[in-house]
């Protein structure tokens, strides 16, 4: 049986399989995100990681269905929609398929794995390609255009020369090889003298110390196993962002809730003597940073590399701020235990009750 993509708008005129997303009408969701009718049996980290599972279950309800479709583009929901196209290749490359949608969607990687080079290639080439031909991720609005109408294009561009990439990643160099370098780069700097990591692992937080912003690629691999970064570059520059893990359903591990910001951005705010004001994003935000504020960025921007935006210089010395963070989460915390599945509901409820 082959399997076909349609724009998500098509999603009710035939049975489809909905990856990456959520809709009224799909026959089968495969999907991390929080409440998605996932099948339990096929719950998996990824999105794409639930369309791997199901091709290993064909007797799976709903799987039948030949339509296929996402209401975004991403590398995940690509690399999921991709599988189910192509089951056979997908099931013969499936460990990379998998690392590259942990790297694309979570930015995490183990630089030991002896595919992590493979994947890091195939995640930078889907990276330039869509950013040379349509648009950045998150930058559809900005073109007027609605996401899951503008993204069917680059499902059409892409799907059809994925496959020999993966089996052959030579033939894209020239658009992979630019940010896999800078990349690497980081990565270097990232294993070398002049980095630090700690960890917390009660609250999950992982502290950066690097000289200076680097790519989320290579900024989030030490922090595998957490949820929260703090990054401490050199001039007293900062940000802590909680990671994409705590968004969606995680299905290895439990985590805590997010908590609000805002305490936290007051407290630091009492002892800043700067002209800056620290500044939060909502804990629904895909990745809720809290920095020392400028001009208001853009989903688009925040969603970017830290090393392409501005970090901006704070009057708290590092340690201090290190020793501030983690009081609080580790107050903030009390009584509340790691679990799989929360809600927004849940969060929001355990929000108000604090």
């Amino acid at each position: 049986m082959s399997r076909y993509f349609v724009p998500f708008q098509a999603l009710r005129r035939q049975p489809t399989i909905v990856v990456d997303s959520m809709g009224l009408g799909a026959v089968l969701t495969l999907a991390h995100w929080r409440g998605a009718a996932t099948p339990e049996a096929l719950r998996d980290d990824t999105s794409a990681g639930s369309a791997l599972r199901a091709l290993h279950a064909p007797g799976t309800p709903g799987l039948e269905a030949r339509a296929v479709t996402a209401n975004h583009f991403d590398i995940d929901g690509f690399v999921g929609v991709w599988a189910l196209l192509n089951p056979e290749l997908a099931l013969r490359h499936e460990p990379l398929l998998r690392l590259v949608a942990t790297l694309g969607d979570f930015r995490e990687i183990d630089w030991q794995h002896p595919l992590a080079d493979h994947a890091l290639q195939l995640v930078c080439w889907l990276n330039a390609e869509e950013k040379a031909r349509f648009y950045e991720p998150f930058g559809a609005a900005a073109r007027r255009r609605r996401e899951d109408e503008a993204s069917a294009e680059k499902f059409a561009w892409f799907l059809p020369r994925f496959g020999a990439l993966l089996e052959n990643p030579e033939i894209g160099r020239a658009a992979w090889e630019p940010e896999f370098a800078r990349v690497k780069r980081a990565v270097a700097v990232m294993q070398g003298p002049d980095t630090t990591v700690r960890r917390y692992p009660a609250i999950g937080l992982t502290v950066v110390q690097t000289p200076e912003p680097v790519p989320y690629y290579a900024l989030f691999g030490p922090s595998i196993g957490t949820d929260m970064v703090l990054s401490l570059y050199s001039g007293q520059r900062y940000e802590f962002e909680y990671k994409y893990t705590t968004w969606i359903d995680l299905e290895s591990r439990p985590t805590l809730p997010r908590r609000p910001l805002a305490p936290l951005a007051d407290r630091l705010n009492t002892l800043e003597n700067s002209a800056r004001r620290w500044t939060h994003d909502g804990i629904t935000d895909t990745g809720p940073l809290l920095r020392l504020g400028g001009r208001t960025l853009s989903k688009a921007q925040r969603y970017a590399d830290p090393d392409q935006r501005p970090v901006y210089a704070s009057s708290i010395a590092p340690a201090e701020l290190e020793r501030e963070l983690a009081a609080f989460f580790d107050a903030d915390y009390a009584g509340i235990e790691p679990k799989k599945y929360w809600s927004w509901a849940e969060v929001k409820t355990l929000e108000v009750k604090r």
